[in-house]
C-alpha cells in the first residue's frame, strides 16, 4: 500500500466533497454543545435538562441514518447528500429567528438529526470508489469530518458571548452554503452501482450476530466521541467553573486529537488490522476516563481527555477498517446502522452524565461507569475474535488483524472469504 497507489486507486473530489460534506453536518450536528451554557443559563436548565438536550440530536441522528443511507442506495450519494444539506438550512434557521423556550429547542435537536444522518451517505459515497486494501484510510479521510466539531466548540462560544446564542444558527447557514454548493460540483457517484436496498436486506443484516458486535464497537468507541464532544463544554463550565468560552476552548483542544487521530487509526488498522488496534485503545481509553472519575485538576483533566479523545477517534477508523472485511458487500446497509448504534451511544453518555450529576454533585460516578462499560467491551472484542478468526475467512481476516490465541491456530481453507 503506497499513496500513489492510493491516489490511482479512486476518486480523490469524491473523497474530499465526502469529508467537507460529513466536516460541516458534524459542526451543525454538534452545535447545541458548545451552546450548552448559554441556553441553559437563559432557560434556567438543570443538568439533566442540558444532558437531555445536547443528546437528543444524536438520538435523531440514529433515527434518520437508516432512511438516508436506504435513498441514498436508490437515488445516489451525491443526490442525497444535496438533499441532506438543504434539510439541515431548516433548524438552522428556525435556531436564528423563533427559538425561545426549551420545547423549541427540542425541536431543532430532533431536525439536527438530518445532519448527523451525513455518516450514512458521506461514507459510502468515498467508499465505493476504492478496493479492500484502502477501506482503513478512506474511511478514515471521510470519517475525520468529525473534525466539525472543532468548528462548533472553538466558534460557538465566541460568536454567542458576542453576539448572542442565537446568532450561531445564522452564522452557521455560511458553511452550509459554501459546502453545498462544493459538494454538487466535486462529488460523483462512483461506477460501481451498489444494489438497491430494501428494508428486508436491514432485516436480514440486523438478524446477523456480528452485526450487533459492530454496533457494540461503534456505540463504544463513536457514542464516547460524539458524546464527550458534545458534553465536554457543559463538563468543564460545571464541574470546574470555566468561563462558557474557556470551556469551550478546552473542549477543542480535547477533541482535535480524536478529530485528526482518525486517519491514522484507519492507516494503522490497515497495516496491522482494526482488531488488534481496538483492542489496545479501548483498553487505553478505560484508563483515562476512569482517572477522569476521580476528578482531578482541571488541566490534568484535559491531558486526559486529549488522549481518550485521541484513542477514540482512532478507535473509530479502526471498527471501520473491520467492517468492510466482514461485510464487502453491504457496506452502506451496514454503515447506517452501526453508524445508527453510535449515534445512541452517544445520546446515552451526555444524558447519564447530566442525570448523575443532578444525584451526586460532580460527574465523576459518570466518568467512571464509561470506563468500567469500556473494559468490559475489550474483554468482549478479545472474546470475539476466537470465533471470527475461524469464520470470517483466511484473506478478511489477516486484513483485519485477527490473531490466534489459546491455541488455536489459522484456518487454512478460504471457504467463507467473501471478499476473495
Amino acid at each position: 500500500m503506497t499513496f500513489s497507489g492510493f491516489r490511482k486507486a479512486g476518486h480523490t473530489p469524491t473523497l474530499l466533497a465526502s469529508f467537507l460534506y460529513f466536516d460541516v453536518s458534524f459542526m451543525v450536528w454538534v452545535i447545541l454543545g458548545p451552546l450548552g451554557p448559554f441556553i441553559g443559563d437563559a432557560l434556567k436548565l438543570t443538568a439533566t435538562q442540558k444532558g437531555f438536550l445536547i443528546a437528543l440530536p444524536l438520538l435523531a441522528g440514529s433515527f434518520f441514518r437508516p432512511i438516508m443511507g436506504l435513498l441514498a442506495d436508490r437515488i445516489g450519494g451525491r443526490k442525497t447528500g444535496l438533499i441532506g444539506l438543504t434539510l439541515t438550512l431548516i433548524p438552522l434557521i428556525v435556531g436564528w429567528q423563533f427559538a425561545s423556550t426549551l420545547t423549541h429547542f427540542h425541536l431543532i435537536g430532533l431536525m439536527l438529526g438530518v445532519a448527523g444522518a451525513s455518516f450514512a451517505v458521506a461514507l459510502p459515497l468515498a467508499s465505493r470508489w476504492y478496493p479492500p486494501e484502502y477501506q482503513g484510510m478512506v474511511m478514515g479521510i471521510a470519517g475525520a469530518g468529525n473534525s466539525g466539531t472543532l468548528l462548533a466548540t472553538l466558534f460557538a462560544p465566541r460568536i454567542a458571548n458576542a453576539l448572542g446564542f442565537h446568532s450561531v444558527f445564522a452564522i452557521a447557514l455560511i458553511p452550509v452554503c459554501l459546502v453545498m454548493a462544493a459538494f454538487a460540483l466535486l462529488a460523483k457517484d462512483s461506477p460501481k452501482h451498489a444494489a438497491v436496498s430494501k428494508w428486508s436486506d436491514y432485516a436480514e443484516v440486523l438478524r446477523e450476530k456480528d452485526t450487533g458486535w459492530f454496533c457494540m464497537m461503534y456505540c463504544i468507541t463513536f457514542g464516547s466521541f460524539v458524546g464527550l464532544a458534545s458534553f465536554l463544554t457543559v463538563f468543564f463550565h460545571d464541574q470546574y467553573g470555566l468561563a462558557k468560552v474557556a470551556a469551550g476552548d478546552f473542549t477543542t483542544f480535547a477533541v482535535l486529537s480524536g478529530s485528526f487521530l482518525r486517519p491514522v487509526g484507519g492507516m494503522i488498522s490497515d497495516r496491522i488490522g482494526g482488531y488488534k488496534l481496538l483492542l489496545v485503545l479501548m483498553a487505553g481509553i478505560s484508563l483515562c476516563l476512569g482517572a477522569i472519575g476521580f476528578v482531578p485538576p482541571v488541566n490534568m483533566a484535559l491531558l486526559l481527555l486529549v488522549l481518550a479523545m485521541g484513542m477514540l477517534g482512532m478507535g473509530n477508523g479502526a471498527v471501520f477498517q473491520m467492517l468492510p472485511q466482514r461485510f464487502p458487500t453491504r457496506v452502506g446497509i451496514l454503515t447506517g446502522i452501526v453508524g445508527a448504534a453510535g449515534g445512541v451511544g452517544g445520546f446515552l453518555l451526555p444524558s447519564m452524565l447530566g442525570a448523575i450529576k443532578d444525584r451526586t454533585g460532580q460527574y465523576g460516578i459518570g466518568f467512571g461507569i464509561c470506563a468500567f462499560t469500556i473494559f468490559a467491551g475489550a474483554l468482549v472484542l478479545l472474546h470475539l475474535g476466537h470465533g471470527w478468526l475461524a469464520s470470517w475467512g483466511a484473506k478478511p481476516a489477516d486484513r483485519a488483524g485477527l490473531f490466534s490465541y489459546r491455541g488455536f491456530s489459522r484456518p487454512q481453507s478460504d471457504a467463507t472469504d467473501l471478499a476473495a
